[in-house]
């Protein structure tokens, strides 16, 4: 156990990168999913059809696939290569946006037809119901199966070391080559992982109440 502390600062650089990757994924993915799920109930229907095929697709793929597809495939679509984060980000963002966007889909479409209809009458254009009417009510049902796929995206992120990132996961298989002692790094990296996860289930219950507030 001393040696799996003495490795901290070295596991600290691991779990930042983690913790890069788990936010860009969660920022991309959520603007992206919330677009979506938007055109998924409001838009056109080539919009949707489209859509629900992308989901219906992405979600029946393993995360690891794409990033091999994307880390070995892009590459020789795009005629040069691209570094190895991009394309864990951009593969890990595909695969979170198709479950953010039936989270989306989903809150939105739980909100009464009547509440939209409601701010037409009052003149109110249709993003003007969105943002003031329909999104407002929705982010509170939103919200709790949101942050469930953030800690689904943190322990997912562990996947981006096969394409040698030193995240997290690799750095401790890289100091566990080292000192031949893998129970006590594991735990180390397992309690990492349960704090960030933790930091964010408490960061959604303080979000869900401050959302309780306003609307009382």
């Amino acid at each position: 156990m001393e040696l799996a502390l003495y490795s901290l600062p070295f596991l600290w650089q691991g779990t930042l990168i983690t913790l890069a990757v788990a936010a860009l994924v969660a920022v991309f993915s959520l603007v992206l999913g919330v677009l979506l799920g938007t055109l998924a109930c409001f838009g056109l229907s080539p919009f949707r059809w489209t859509i629900r095929i992308y989901c219906d697709l992405i979600r029946g793929i393993p995360a690891v696939v794409l990033i091999f597809m994307v880390y070995y495939g892009l590459p020789v679509l795009l005629s040069f290569p691209i570094n190895n984060f991009l394309a864990a980000v951009v593969a890990l963002t595909v695969f979170t946006t198709g479950q953010v966007t039936e989270i989306a889909r989903g809150a939105i479409q739980s909100i009464h037809f009547g509440q939209a209809e409601a701010g037409k009458a009052i003149g109110l254009g249709f993003w003007s119901r969105m943002i003031y009417v329909i999104f407002p009510q929705a982010v509170r049902r939103f919200l709790p199966p949101w942050v469930n796929n953030l800690t689904d995206v943190v322990k997912g992120s562990a996947l981006v070391s096969l394409v040698g990132i030193v995240d997290l996961m690799l750095a401790i298989q890289q100091v566990i080559g080292r000192v031949y002692e893998p129970m006590p790094l594991y735990i180390v990296g397992s309690i990492l992982y349960f704090l960030i996860n933790y930091g964010l289930s408490s960061a959604s219950q303080r979000l869900e109440g401050h959302f309780a507030y306003i609307r009382e």
